[in-house]
């Protein structure tokens, strides 16, 4: 996400409006090492720091999971488990509905800031920084309100209610002709669209307890990436033809079908589930024959 708000912000500073072709060249050849200059820094930062697995596992329900054995597991049947999990599917696509429109919001901000607030490139660079930056806000908070609550379907419910009201609120605000008035409707926006990002991801882990964490979370990342696409080529050609307003509509509309999908979604919360179950096989004392009294043949019938 941090990643994301420097993205936001840095392009608008670095690339001026011009139509020099050979100067925007020039200016994107400079953003374009920069980027591959950090990648590259990161990429040998992972190689160093990154380890494969934490010294202890960080759950019971994890612990359970690593115990199987390596050969035991297979990608293709544990996906095929996944596909056959009808609260996974519904929420594999109400999380590409939502975080689909969040990308396809990202991408087309700045031509929607700049046809309703003409020569505003970098408040348009700052409001996207303002939407990512609320966001991180909203993800760390729910994620602290999931750790203590372990409310994940209402948790999830509620905030996607929210994204589609602050969707709604961001749709009829756009063009008022103030652009404080953006700043803040936008970060109200991020700050549950963006924040919904780790309840998917957590409510997933729920839902497909014992498969691995990181299936169910690609499956996720499938999903987003190919409505994104989808949500970004759309809302551009109605943005074409009707308009900024019918853009939005558009995916206003889709977050409402997410969250009628979101309210059908059963809480069968397995990891939790298996949690409990080890917690009380723990605390059970073992038995031991010692302990039991004697029966003596004279207090038989």
């Amino acid at each position: 996400q941090l990643g994301i708000a420097a993205g936001f912000l840095v392009p608008p500073v670095l690339i001026p409006n011009v139509e020099d072709v050979d100067k925007l060249a020039y200016h994107i050849s400079i953003m374009f090492f920069m980027t591959a200059g950090v990648a590259s820094a990161l990429f040998i930062l992972v190689i160093i720091v990154f380890k494969e697995k934490p010294p202890n596992p960080p759950s019971r329900a994890q612990a359970s999971i690593q115990s199987r054995l390596t050969a035991e597991y297979s990608y293709a049947q544990s996906i095929l488990r996944l596909l056959r999990n009808a609260n996974f599917l519904l929420l594999m696509v109400t999380y590409g509905l939502n975080v689909g429109c969040f990308y396809a919001l990202s991408t087309l901000l700045n031509r929607m800031v700049i046809h309703h607030y003409p020569g505003e490139e970098v408040n348009a660079g700052r409001i996207g920084l303002t939407i990512v930056l609320s966001g991180m806000a909203g993800a760390l908070i729910s994620g602290i309100w999931l750790d203590r609550t372990k409310t994940y379907k209402q948790t999830t419910l509620v905030v996607y209610i929210m994204s589609l009201v602050g969707m709604i609120v961001y749709t009829f605000t756009l063009s008022l002709g103030h652009l404080w008035v953006v700043f803040v409707t936008a970060g109200s926006l991020g700050f549950f669209m963006t924040g919904y990002l780790p309840l998917g991801f957590e409510f997933a882990a729920e839902l497909t307890y014992p498969e691995s964490e990181g299936t169910s979370s690609g499956l996720l990342n499938v999903s987003a990436q190919i409505f994104g696409i989808a949500f970004t080529i759309g809302q551009g050609q109605i943005m074409d033809h009707f308009g900024t307003k019918a853009g939005n509509l558009l995916l206003c509309s889709f977050l409402f079908l997410g969250t009628v999908m979101t309210a059908f979604i059963k809480a069968d919360l397995r990891r939790q589930h298996a949690n409990l179950e080890n917690e009380q096989t723990v605390s059970k004392p073992p038995f031991n024959p010692c302990c039991v009294p004697a029966v003596s043949s004279e207090q038989h019938p």
